[in-house]
């Protein structure tokens, strides 16, 4: 999609995650995105131009129709950096081999993809909760799940949202409870109403674009290894979530709520590149983390337990600012997430802090975007003059 965000206006200044984008259209800045000229047309116009120029290139072969186009791979010419000595020696006879017409491959679609949907995980959990649709009654949901489960949730999401909109059911309505190890996208799209509950733990994604209700995984009970030393989630968790409160006993992967715009987690340790791109949300990590935390962090906080004193080490300061958490409303907003975590997963770790909890703030370190921190600033500013008259 170059082409038509250039045809919309980008100069391709390669700003985007600072949000100073001189023609408006990565940014959220009023006066810059003032500066957008970019219309609907535009890119209409641009595509009518490329199916022109398909039409001559049609025209110039003998073609009126593109599905007269399927298979001739006889009429492909190499170019002449198919010369090239890197190329030597490279036999694509089988690549551009034209098939019989009586063979029993098809050169072109002629039966629907099956996306296997039909009997996955989703449709179940659609199934029983349609009590919870029709009377909005809180219901459980018990299932067993493994690896091939893919993106438990989002269908059931899906039909939440057609039904109700975006303001979901009421929080806690549909509770899921789930044993055994979750496949990529566990939570992906997860919508307010609805609360997945895993015993186990699950693969890359948690929680990727989740916009609200609650996601909730930890070993499970019979386990014997110490869940703040294990990893229980994959990477990039948390990818471009809206809402919702994700609550992880045990460590993280790479890229942990990378791209995160308005959810809160707490997980008890992380790997590389913790919090990269952020823009909104609140992230707690009761734990050590990877290198380069913060990159590219826009937006939103983060409160990191750094009881080894090297966190600043591990943490890029490009864009934030670390700071103790000293103000009320800081101290108020991580109690209630390491004390939520502590009630809905029994962490060990949040139990410790909790029983001596002046003690362990001072072991946290707040990681502040610069930016963000001087537009509240303002925000805060401007409210209370209104407020003052």
């Amino acid at each position: 999609a170059t082409a038509p965000l250039v045809i919309e206006g980008c100069i391709m200044m390669r700003k985007c995650h600072l949000g100073t984008c001189p023609v408006g259209v990565a940014t959220q800045n009023v006066n810059l995105r003032k500066k957008f000229t970019g219309e609907p047309q535009h890119i209409v116009n641009y595509f009518y131009f490329i199916a022109n120029e398909v039409r001559e290139l049609m025209a110039s072969m003998g073609f009126t129709k593109l599905d007269d186009m399927i298979g001739r791979v006889d009429l492909i010419e190499p170019e002449a950096a198919i010369e090239h000595w890197k190329a030597k020696g490279l036999d694509l006879s089988n690549i551009i081999k034209k098939v019989d017409a009586l063979s029993q491959f098809a050169v072109r679609c002629v039966t629907e993809q099956d996306h296997g949907i039909e009997g996955v995980l989703d449709q179940k959990m659609i199934e029983l909760a349609q009590v919870a649709f029709d009377t909005q009654e809180p219901i459980e949901i018990h299932l067993p799940i493994r690896n091939t489960d893919r993106t438990v949730g989002a269908m059931l999401g899906g039909e939440i949202s057609k039904r109700f909109g975006g303001a979901g059911l009421p929080l806690g309505t549909i509770k899921c409870f789930f044993r055994g190890v979750a496949g990529q996208s566990f939570g992906a799209f997860n919508v307010t109403g609805v609360t997945l509950n895993l015993k186990g733990a699950a693969n890359d994604y948690v929680c990727k674009g989740m916009s609200g209700g609650r996601v909730v995984i930890q070993p499970p009970t019979e386990s014997t290894f110490i869940a703040e030393e294990n990893i229980i989630i994959g990477n990039t968790v948390l990818y471009g979530a809206t809402g919702g409160t994700a609550l992880f006993r045990g460590m993280g992967g790479e890229r942990f709520a990378v791209r995160n715009s308005g959810a809160r987690a707490v997980v008890e340790g992380l790997g590389d590149h913790g919090c990269e791109y952020m823009t909104g949300g609140t992230v707690v990590v009761l734990g050590p983390t990877g290198r380069n935390f913060g990159a590219g962090m826009s937006g939103g906080m983060a409160f990191v337990l750094d009881e080894a004193g090297d966190f600043a080490s591990q943490c890029n300061t490009a864009m934030v600012l670390l700071e103790k958490v000293e103000s009320d409303e800081d101290v108020a907003l991580l109690r209630e997430l390491v004390q939520e975590h502590f009630e809905f997963t029994g962490s060990a770790v949040a139990n410790r802090l909790l029983v001596d909890w002046e003690e362990s703030l001072t072991k946290f370190v707040k990681v502040m975007p610069t930016e963000y921190k001087r537009v509240l600033a303002e925000i805060k500013e401007k409210q209370e003059k209104l407020a003052n008259g």
